[in-house]
């Protein structure tokens, strides 16, 4: 039977934090040690942290008509390594102060996409990249009626252009296998659908 590290209290020692740019999203550089395997306390090491908010992301479904809502717009992260950088995407926000996940999930699925969420089921809560992000990740497939949906949506103000697409499941699937669907959060919520859609449909539908 594998253990597993248990960290005490005194598992991590903050040596020093410097802030070393700070506007919308922050990068700290942390020097720490941190209890090694053997029980010791490892030497000082110089990590950058990238600091950001929360997100939520929501996989609308519709199971009567065994669909999904996806969003298409542009991406900076992927300009420079990507023929084509609109993604294929979920609803997705960043949590602000004094929200709950749930909020996000219904808020941004009304500005994202036009769209009001029926009921959500949570999938689960992750970190994309911990060894250089605090960010974490909620994750939601949401309920909802595609009939009508379409169109192209977000804020003007927050610079959104965002165009809504209804996929069939296996279109969507399949988008994923292509390697059309390429981003984490998008392939997880899907591939969970593909394992737990006969519950969710005879729950929901």
């Amino acid at each position: 039977m594998n253990e597993f590290f248990k960290p005490d209290p005194d598992a991590v020692e903050i040596v020093r934090r410097e802030a070393c740019f700070t506007g919308f999203y922050q990068l700290e550089r942390v020097h720490l040690r941190h209890r090694q395997f053997s029980g010791e306390m490892g030497p000082v090491l110089s990590r950058e942290l990238f600091v950001r908010h929360d997100a939520v992301c929501v996989l609308p479904y519709d199971p009567q008509r065994d669909c999904v809502v996806l969003n298409e717009q542009f991406r900076v992260g992927a300009m420079d390594k990507s023929t084509n950088p609109w993604m294929l995407e979920m609803v997705a926000g960043l949590i602000d102060k004094d929200e709950a996940p749930e909020e996000v999930a219904h808020r941004e699925a009304l500005e994202e996409a036009g769209l009001r969420l029926e009921a959500l089921w949570p999938v689960t809560v992750y970190y994309p990249s911990p060894g250089g992000s605090n960010e974490k990740v909620y994750l939601y497939v949401g309920r909802c009626d595609s009939q009508g949906a379409g169109g192209v949506h977000g804020l003007p103000e927050e610079g959104e252009d965002i165009r809504v697409h209804v996929l069939s499941f296996e279109d969507a699937l399949q988008a994923v296998r292509d390697g059309r669907i390429n981003n984490a959060a998008s392939i997880i919520a899907l591939q969970w659908l593909a394992l737990n859609r006969i519950e969710v449909r005879g729950l929901w539908a």
